[in-house]
């Protein structure tokens, strides 16, 4: 009885995803490819993010594995300090990644747009100590990440933060470090930007990165809307100390300076301890890790709910038309690839939070077998639109002559059947 309700669940978690399953609402801001827009499953009312990739656009600047990577990568982690992708599925224009909804605001918005820039220390602790548990729970899957910025790190209604947009993220094989030089200007690790081979290294750079901006309202080797060429930027960060004002207390400047240590192999993070040690640094000595992973640490701020901690949808620049680009076979098949439903973990998390479970998951008296769960138990007959109702109401010589096509059409669907080899 219970592995039959078990595939019951299955099978509806395996119900075909498309654009009607969901609810479209306002732009909330924009990617590489597309808009994101704030959209709600119709089923059962949870809101998530649409993250949209338009075809075209992927296609002009061949972003295809770059996308499906993307896509991959979110599938795999299953972390409450990373985004978590719930449905990936395609229109007639677009391929759409359906993720957890962030409505307070990225650290940019609030590191800047707050009142005077930068964080009080206890603020600071908070999400540089959730940071680290999202850049841990990546590397445990091979994963680097690559491009820890304050745009990336989102806020939800709580005041818990998430690392979005893994666009740049890659598995890295154990004992095969890579090599590339991505990433953002200003946030890339010296390694990175002498193209020289790494591993998880350029995160725990991107993490002293942004405690250092959390703190002094500026990034560590360029001041704010400072006009300088990228490569003066990078020279700065191959060859330049960082400076610290009386904003740093002795332990931030301690973690700071042993996170942007140029030497990967010296820098923290980087030695045998791994993330262990980044967590016993003193910066950290306020922080319970095991009740902030368990999701019970009380955030230091918690976004009001009238506030709209974002730019104003007038100030979000639109999207060009992609021209002369046409689509074949090829991209059909990556299409394919990329619309896989529904995605378990955030599903089953999905039907627990809207009730839709308790509701649905009802067996018989003192726990015996269900009606829909009998298999001697004919099925109901299903419920007539209110439209098909009052058609025949209006209509009966019409409804007759339908409902006997309808017959016939299904007595010739079930020759053909038994006519099939």
């Amino acid at each position: 009885m219970y592995f039959d309700r078990f595939l019951q669940w299955k099978m509806l978690e395996r119900q075909p995803i498309a654009k009607d399953t969901f609810r479209q609402y306002r732009v909330l801001g924009k990617g590489g490819f597309g808009e994101v827009c704030a959209c709600q499953v119709r089923a059962t009312g949870k809101m998530y993010a649409c993250k949209k990739l338009e075809k075209k656009r992927i296609k002009k600047r061949k972003g295809e594995s770059m996308a499906l990577n993307e896509k991959q990568i979110l599938e795999k982690v299953n972390s409450r300090f990373v985004v978590s992708l719930a449905y990936a599925y395609e229109t007639k224009d677009a391929l759409c990644l359906v993720l957890t909804l962030m409505n307070g605001g990225d650290l940019k918005f609030h590191i800047y747009s707050m009142g005077t820039p930068g964080f009080e220390k206890d603020r600071v602790q908070f999400y540089a100590a959730q940071i680290c548990c999202g850049l841990d729970h990546l590397h445990q899957e091979s994963i680097v990440y690559r491009d820890l910025k304050p745009e990336n790190i989102l806020l939800d209604d709580n005041g818990h933060i998430r690392i979005s947009d893994l666009g740049l993220a890659i598995k890295v094989a154990e004992g095969d470090p890579i090599r590339g030089r991505v990433g953002t200007v200003g946030y890339m690790a010296p390694e990175v930007i002498n193209n020289e081979r790494y591993g998880m290294s350029p995160d725990w750079w991107g993490l002293g990165c942004l405690i250092y901006e959390m703190t002094a309202g500026r990034s560590p080797f360029r001041a704010r809307k400072e006009r300088v060429k990228r490569e003066e930027v990078e020279k700065r960060v191959q060859e330049e100390e960082e400076e610290y004002s009386d904003k740093f207390t002795e332990d931030t400047k301690a973690i700071c300076r042993v996170l942007l240590t140029k030497d990967p192999k010296q820098r923290l993070g980087c030695t045998a301890e791994g993330s262990a040690g980044v967590k016993a640094h003193c910066f950290f000595r306020n922080i319970n890790f095991k009740r902030l992973e368990a999701g019970i640490q009380e955030p230091s701020f918690v976004p009001d709910p009238r506030a709209v901690y974002c730019k104003d949808v007038l100030d979000i620049e639109q999207f060009s038309t992609v021209k002369g680009v046409n689509l074949d076979q090829t991209d059909n098949d990556f299409y394919f690839k990329f619309s896989t439903g529904c995605v378990s973990i955030p599903w089953q998390h999905e039907m627990i939070d809207t009730e839709c479970f308790s509701d649905l998951n009802v067996f018989g008296p003192q726990g015996t077998r269900p009606p829909d769960l009998d298999w001697n138990t004919p099925p109901e007959p299903p419920r007539r639109s209110l439209l098909d109702r009052i058609f025949r109401r209006h209509h009966p010589e019409v409804s007759i002559a339908n409902s006997r096509l309808s017959s016939c059409s299904v007595n010739s669907v079930d020759s053909m059947s038994n006519s099939a080899p």
